[in-house]
């Protein structure tokens, strides 16, 4: 099938936003063993828009339009459509429907301008948006089926799962002959998945189709295949890369490793407590952004400051004069006064020099302490993570996280994350 993307928005082509709609949509498609046919990203111009839409649906089955249907001025997919199909645009019943359910849990006064949303070209179907106020829409020009898609990535992605995927494949009749199988690891890398792959599996079959995605902190791992009699394979060496790297494996599809953590804790029955620097909260925040959180989450402190290190946890002030907030010393104590607090089976604690600035010749930017463990048995590693602040902040949370899992199935604690690979292959 031939299946073009028409990306609008002037955010989009200056640069102020970055494109990851197209590529979701891109990684999508290939479960259906289809590669987009032309893609083109164009500012809010109306005559250009609808000279795209003309253009792109004259040689496309499908053309999928995404952006352009918020409730502002800038906002021209409709009216282009309407244009390109010599329509007018007309308030949609079910649209305006929508935006009425959309509103009243929020308590939203609909607007003029919210009823905007609800103006589509006449003869379209609604394509329903389970998450945004704007409905995406569908109608068939040239012979070639147009869906039009919010530009928001939380909204279009939902779509793109729900609806849109089985629209194209509705459309071009193809048939569920492919499988697709996802795992995703922490603590290792593209490289060293390939290169352990390459040595270890010489054989790889053609027949399974080998994908690696960086999702920060984590990476997917995809293996795709297509016909009946390739789905056993899919299957084999899915359970083949599995096992040699079970450790990483936090598990299948989109789990979370916070909710791998979670799931840990809910299967032992234990509850854990943060006490957290460096990472501001984060660990707590993941943990918390679970759906029955409550049953594994006592509490978090967040002690930025020695005092409040001092005055919420207990820690000594004689162990940060001595051996400083960022300190195997430090980070213990700040575990064993979280637990000593609360009424947690588990405690975890971070402290770290997250930069740019604030290091030290003994103790660079980048180095982070973590301590995790129960009472009378907490353990402390030390790590250097040489990256930018946020990056320091988001891997650090997921390392502090992923020992916990770690302690709790009985896996390798000690692993050296990112290049642990290399020393055992």
């Amino acid at each position: 099938m031939k299946i073009s993307l028409l990306l609008t928005g002037n955010e989009l082509m200056s640069g102020d936003t970055v494109d990851s709609n197209s590529a979701y949509i891109a990684q999508s498609l290939k479960d259906l063993g289809q590669v987009p046919y032309i893609k083109k990203v164009v500012g809010d111009d109306l005559t250009l828009l609808v000279e795209s839409i003309t253009e792109l649906s004259a040689v496309s089955d499908v053309l999928v339009i995404n952006g352009g249907l918020g409730p502002t001025v800038d906002d021209l997919t409709a009216l282009a459509l309407a244009r390109a199909t010599s329509t007018s645009l007309q308030q949609h019943v079910d649209a305006i429907a929508h935006l009425e359910r959309w509103a009243k849990p929020k308590g939203f006064m609909l607007t003029e301008s919210n009823l905007k949303q609800a103006e589509l070209p006449e003869g379209c179907e609604i394509i329903d948006n389970p998450v945004g106020s704007a409905v995406g829409f569908r109608c068939d020009h040239n012979g070639c089926l147009v869906l039009c898609t919010p530009g928001v990535p939380s909204e279009f992605k939902l779509m793109v799962e729900q609806q849109i995927l089985p629209l194209i494949k509705e459309h071009g009749r193809l048939t569920e002959t492919g499988l697709v199988t996802r795992l995703r690891l922490f603590g290792v890398t593209e490289s060293g998945l390939q290169d352990i792959v390459n040595a270890k599996f010489p054989d790889w079959p053609a027949e399974v189709d080998l994908g690696f995605r960086v999702q920060l902190p984590v990476i997917e791992v995809k293996f795709t295949s297509f016909g009946d009699d390739a789905k056993a394979l899919n299957l084999q060496w899915a359970q083949r890369f599995s096992d040699l790297f079970s450790d990483f494996v936090i598990g299948e599809d989109d789990t979370r490793l916070s909710q791998s953590l979670n799931r840990a804790l809910e299967s032992q029955g234990k509850s854990i407590v943060t006490a957290e620097s460096c990472t501001g909260g984060a660990i707590a925040a993941g943990i918390t952004s679970e759906a029955g959180a409550s049953s594994v989450f006592h509490g978090g402190f967040v002690t930025y400051s020695n005092e409040m290190k001092t005055s919420a946890l207990g820690v000594n002030p004689d162990t940060l004069e001595k051996y400083g907030a960022v300190s195997k010393e430090t980070v213990i104590e700040m575990a064993e006064g979280a637990l000593a607090v609360s009424e947690a089976d588990l405690a975890v604690a971070i402290s770290g020099i997250a930069g740019p600035t604030g290091g030290s010749e003994s103790k660079k930017v980048g180095t982070v302490w973590i301590a995790w463990g129960c009472t009378g048995k907490i353990r402390a590693r030390r790590f250097f993570l040489p990256i930018g602040r946020f990056a320091f902040q988001r891997t650090a949370t997921a390392m502090a996280m992923d020992l916990v899992r770690r302690e709790l199935l009985g896996l390798d604690t000690t692993v050296d994350y990112f290049s642990e690979l290399k020393r055992r292959h």
